[in-house]
This record gives structure tokens, sequence and C-alpha cells, in this order.
């Protein structure tokens, strides 16, 4: 085996030129689909992170409807104190749940005295939100205002960046929120603006943030109910099989019909950007389908002209007593061989093009989100899964001009012109 790899090297290196166009084929294809997967995969990679550490947290559970009415915020469809008990029951006997936290969500009219707007409001307890979006703190932009206090405090509220620009609002100014509460009553209740958060993409990213009992007050709720249950797992790989079993798990609560009073959905379920990230792994499997089409079609390029132009030689190692099992093999170790050099070096490259980009700290913007930090990933397991794709594809290709080579007759070929 040692000497057909001479041998296969050596034969490569006949035809530097071609064997060097060849490879430079190659060398490209791994670059760039190791460049795309690397910087499509961070992106991806970056935006769940933001989508599940600061708002949405990894899954929720809400009554029966809620979200097929989530954007009218129903607060019909709210979970009773009752509901949310057997949910904390199934929720704290879950070795795999890491945290969970209670919120209600609502729609409010905000006003600063001069003007007034729309506002959508997530209302936590401050004690087991941070638990479940642990990113969160780090939208504040007065993030010394934590070191002393909580997330918010009763009496609080925290705006969002572009609401407090758009109205003239700062922190420490007084603003009143006016909501109407599930019977259609309406009543509005003074709050100080305790900080401002940045805007991030997907639900509930453009939210202000209240103190859960301070929602009950404002829409005078008299009991513990909530809208959503959100929580965090401990092993994020393992997230469908944790919502499986918390969904199964839960159907034993039922409604006055005797269906399933409540659901779980995962982020995925709650954000467009399940939508993106989906795209964005289809285009990442359509680059590596070019790729293996770019190998596909070099290799076997050269291995027939390769053939072509050794017909004699066949013929003659042939008449020898070489079997044909040894010419296919000496065939197909080119192109392994060929498949090798451009899976090394297109790795190398690709790899110092990721390095390069990790340490150049590109910015951009994405869904109102400015100064965003480009970090791609250098995922091992990637970069040996391509090399291998490469290996084989190339090891493919060489299979039929190596077969070929192994059928000829060594009459026929020594008389080859």
């Amino acid at each position: 085996m040692r000497s057909m790899f001479k041998i296969a090297l050596r034969n490569l290196l006949r035809y530097k030129r071609r064997t060097i166009l060849t490879s430079l084929l190659i060398v490209l294809g791994v670059t760039m689909v190791l460049l795309f997967s690397g910087l499509a995969g961070s992106f991806k990679s970056m935006m769940v992170g933001i989508i599940t550490d600061s708002t949405l947290g990894h899954l929720q559970i809400h009554r029966k409807g809620y979200v097929a009415s989530i954007d009218n915020q129903p607060l019909n469809l709210n979970m009773s104190a009752k509901g949310y008990a057997q949910l904390a029951g199934v929720l704290d006997k879950d070795p795999d749940v890491a945290a969970y936290a209670p919120r209600i969500k609502l729609g409010a009219m905000l006003s600063n005295y001069a003007e007034t707007t729309n506002v959508r409001i997530t209302a936590v307890d401050p004690s087991k939100e941070t638990a479940v979006c642990p990113a969160l703190p780090a939208r504040l932009l007065d993030k010394a205002a934590l070191v002393a206090a909580s997330l918010v405090s009763p009496g609080e509220i925290i705006i969002p960046q572009k609401v407090a620009a758009a109205m003239g609002v700062k922190a420490g100014d007084s603003v009143v929120l006016i909501a109407t509460n599930k019977d259609g009553s309406v009543n509005g209740m003074p709050f100080m603006v305790s900080n401002l958060i940045e805007d991030v993409a997907g639900p509930s990213g453009k939210d202000a943030y209240l103190h859960i009992e301070d929602a009950r007050a404002l829409l005078r709720i008299d009991s513990a109910e909530v809208s959503e249950i959100v929580i965090r797992v401990k092993n994020f790989g393992s997230l469908d099989k944790v919502t499986d079993r918390i969904s199964t798990q839960i159907e034993q609560f039922t409604n006055k019909q005797g269906k399933p009073a409540f659901e779980a959905h995962t982020w995925a379920k709650l954000s467009p950007f399940a939508n993106i990230a989906g795209m964005i792994d289809l285009m990442i499997v359509t680059v590596k389908i070019i790729m293996i089409a770019i190998v596909l079609i070099s290799v076997l390029n050269v291995m027939l002209m390769s053939v072509f132009e050794r017909v004699r030689e066949i013929g003659t190692i042939a008449a020898m007593g070489t079997t044909p099992g040894k010419i296919l093999g000496l065939f197909v170790v080119e192109g392994f061989v060929l498949g090798l050099l451009g899976a090394a070096v297109g790795s190398a490259l690709g790899l110092a093009g990721l390095l390069a980009v990790k340490y150049a700290n590109i910015t951009f913007s994405f869904a109102r989100m400015d100064n965003l930090i480009l970090r791609p990933t250098i995922d091992i397991g990637e970069f040996l899964a391509i090399a291998i794709i490469v290996l084989i594809a190339s090891t493919l290709a060489a299979l039929q001009p190596a077969w070929k080579a192994s059928r000829m007759e060594p009459v026929e070929a020594l008389g080859h012109v």
C-alpha cells in the first residue's frame, strides 16, 4: 500500500500543471465551504443565543390556545394560580430543567404626560427571570444600576431604548401606564423609569419590563395567574427530547372539556428566526453539494485524461503480470491523494480565514440591532466532515477511470497510438 501511494504521488507530479490546477479547484471549494459554513453557522448560533438567552428562553408553557392568539396577548387565556402550581410541580421534578420563571404579557399605553404611545410589556419575577434569560441584564444600558438592585423593582419600569428616544424619556423620569384588563375596565398607574433596554430581534425583543406584582395590580388580578412559564434546560442539545417529555407529562392536566389544558413550545415554534435558521442550514447543505460537484468533475476529468495518456503504460504493466485489481487500486489512490492534498490545503486556508475574521472584530447590523460582532466558530467536527466528504468524492470520481484502466487488454493497450 505504501508503494502505491508513492507511485500515485509520482504520477501526479509527472503532470504538474494539471495536478496544480485540479488541486486549486478542490482547495477553492473546500476553503469557500469552510468559510461560509463557519460564518453562517456562527451567525445562526449568535442569533439563537440572543433570542433564547435574553427574551424567549429555551421553551415555554402556555394555556391551550394562547400561542394561536399570542399577537393579541389575550389576558383571558392566562393560566390560573392552580394551573401554575401544577406545572411548577412537574418542572421541579424534571432533572433536565435548570430553571423556570412566570411571566405576564400585556399591552398598554405609555405616557410621559406630554405624549402617549403603545407598548408591549413583559412582567417578570426578577429573582427567577435572570435564571432563564441570563443575557437579559446585558441588554440594559445602565448596567451599573444592577449592582445594588434587582432587574426591576416594584414601582419601576424598564423601557425599550428606541421608545424612550422617540418620547424623550430617560432613566429617573416618571411615566404612566394605562391598561385594559380582561373584563374591559381601564386602570392607570405611575411608574419610575429605572433603566433603558436595547432592542433585539424576535418576539419580546422590543418589550418593556415590569415587576410581575405591578402587572397584577395594573390589571386588577387578585390571584397569582400568569401568561406563560419560561423554561431553561441544562443541555440545549437535548431541548427537543425534554420538550417532548414535558409535553407528555402536562397532558394529565385537562380543561372542563377533558382536553389538555396546557401546551409546550420550543423557541423555534415561537420565533420567526427559526425559519431563517432553517434556510441557513439549507444553504450550507447546498454549498456542500456544489463543492462535491466541483471535486467530482475535476477529479473525474484529470483521471480520465490520465488514463487516456497512459494507455500503453497500462498495457505494459498488465503484460508484466500486474493484476486488474492492482491497476484499479493505483488510479483510485491517485484520486484519493489528489483529494487529500486539496482537502489539507483548503482546510488550512479555511482555518486561517476564519481566524482572521474572528480577530478582526467585524461588526454588522441585523433586525434593528447594531454593533453585533461577527465571531465565526471553528468546529473541528465540521472540518473533519468536509475533509472526509472531499476524500470520498475524489475516490469515487476516480473509480470509473480506474475501472476502465483495469479492464484494458494488454495487447490492445500496447498497440494504442
